[in-house]
């Protein structure tokens, strides 16, 4: 059964293709058109990361890679192009999309909603009815910050943080539409806040964490002085956010789609059963960018140039005022002990976050206070 990805030179995507190929002997990589060498920047990464030579040597013979449009009708192919695609798939992963939380809604539509519907227009043209993955995020749950995230929850009642979860949360009930129209299973995989220890490196996707700091060390720069800055930002002393190593995520994922389908749509938290507590991200944000981050309850009245620079970026610093936790009881159930990580703590994300090989630095003004952690298998 012939296997597609979108999304395959993306974070989360070459983990994905990573544990696709330990599976399939080919692949096929919807990469989207002009967007470079898109096997280079895959070889690249198995390289970086210690896969063997041989494998590497492989990948040419086992991936073929379509160049496609994701917000063009059929893809940006020809029609016979598009049909023939699909008439070759058996499972279709969508990992595409924008992470941009920054994004006005109408871009973020045009990528994760139109191009989810994209997707979705090629498993119907399948003849044999190919299977959807379809990546989504835990944060559909939008601007509720206390309290539990269930699966099967799918209600915007409190609104979102940001336009970027509105897109997801949309494209989701495309595919819960989608399934009832043609009477298919669909697989929704829902990950939190995915992170690594590898350190950057240029040829590597960032995480999310990485575009975090690269907003605060700019806004520091833009506010013209060297010294360590005050900053007030709303957010809660007892909050925590759900951060899970993208190599165990993508694992779960492709655990979770051997598993039998129920004929709907089966949505699953991939998520940390130990969240991690806001002052612990605080801190490390502290010690990557001259700042020292006070937690406020409410906006200050008399916000200094940087807090109003900042303030341009509400959906950065929303979801450290968050309390609420996401339940995982059904992929618990599904795969047992085997769906538990190990601990994210500071030491870990530090890893992932700064120069090769630099030492944790001493919290300023206090000792650190890492959490232990190792990566998952």
């Amino acid at each position: 059964m012939h296997v597609a990805l979108t999304g395959a030179t993306g974070f989360l995507g070459l983990r994905l293709l990573r544990r696709l190929l330990a599976t399939h002997r080919t692949v096929t990589v919807l990469a989207h058109a002009g967007s470079g060498n898109a096997l280079h920047r895959i070889a690249r990464f198995f390289e970086l990361t210690g896969s063997p030579e041989a494998f590497v040597a492989e990948l040419p013979q086992r991936l073929r890679v379509v160049e496609t449009d994701l917000t063009l009708p059929r893809l940006g192919l020809s029609g016979r192009d598009f049909q023939e695609l699909a008439d070759g798939l058996g499972t279709i992963w969508h990992s595409a999309g924008s992470i941009n939380l920054e994004g006005d809604l109408p871009e973020l539509r045009r990528t994760n909603v139109e191009g989810t519907r994209c997707v979705l227009d090629l498993a119907a043209a399948g003849s044999g009815a190919p299977v959807v993955r379809h990546v989504s995020t835990a944060f559909v749950a939008g601007g509720r910050r206390t309290g539990v995230a269930y699966e099967d929850e799918l209600d915007a009642a409190d609104g979102f943080e940001n336009a970027y979860e509105q897109s997801k949360y949309e494209a989701e009930l495309l595919v819960h539409a989608w399934a009832r129209e043609h009477d298919r299973p669909v697989l929704v995989l829902r990950p939190s806040v995915l992170v690594t220890d590898l350190p950057p490196h240029p040829e590597l996707p960032s995480h999310p964490l990485q575009v975090v700091e690269r907003i605060l060390r700019d806004a520091h720069g833009a506010a013209g002085t060297g010294d360590r800055l005050r900053v007030r930002t709303v957010g809660h002393p007892h909050g925590r956010l759900n951060l899970l190593q993208v190599e165990h995520a993508a694992d779960v994922m492709v655990r979770l789609a051997g598993l039998p389908p129920s004929g709907g749509v089966d949505t699953y938290h991939v998520v940390h059963d130990r969240d991690v507590p806001v002052p612990t991200v605080v801190d490390l944000l502290e010690r990557l960018v001259p700042l020292s981050i006070d937690l406020v309850a409410a906006k200050p009245d008399d916000p200094s140039a940087l807090e109003a620079l900042l303030d341009f970026y509400p959906g950065l610093t929303a979801y450290l005022a968050h309390r609420r936790r996401f339940d995982d009881t059904r992929v618990r159930t599904r795969l047992g002990p085997s769906a538990a990580c190990a601990p994210v703590g500071l030491d870990y994300l530090w890893s992932g976050l700064a120069p090769r090989g630099e030492a944790l630095p001493l919290s300023p003004g206090a000792p650190p206070a890492a959490l232990p952690s190792a990566p998952c298998a």
